[in-house]
């Protein structure tokens, strides 16, 4: 349950880093890269590069590979799941 808890409490990290970001759209911290996530409406989250070396987000970096190719449709960095999936993801990494 503590470790469920951890992970949680890290993905609101990060999702609030992510909407303080998203006010300046074009504007990507040094050490983050955006992702584009959701099915109908697309979602942007700003993530730490660290989150490259991940073997789950690996996976969804290979579904994107797949489905898009280098054609995104957002012009940046799209990944093909739903957002409460996304999050789901991303509440399980640690930062590093």
């Amino acid at each position: 349950m503590a470790i469920l808890l951890k992970g949680i409490m890290n993905a609101k990290r990060i999702l609030l880093r992510s909407s303080l970001h998203a006010n300046h759209a074009s504007e990507v911290p040094k050490g983050y890269f955006a992702v584009y996530v959701g099915e109908s409406q697309k979602k942007r989250f700003t993530l730490p590069v660290s989150f490259l070396n991940q073997p789950s987000f690996q996976l969804l970096l290979r579904k994107a590979e797949e489905e898009f190719g280098f054609n995104h449709p957002m012009g940046g960095l799209t990944l093909p799941c739903r957002e409460d999936t996304f999050i789901d993801i991303i509440s399980g990494l640690t930062l590093s």
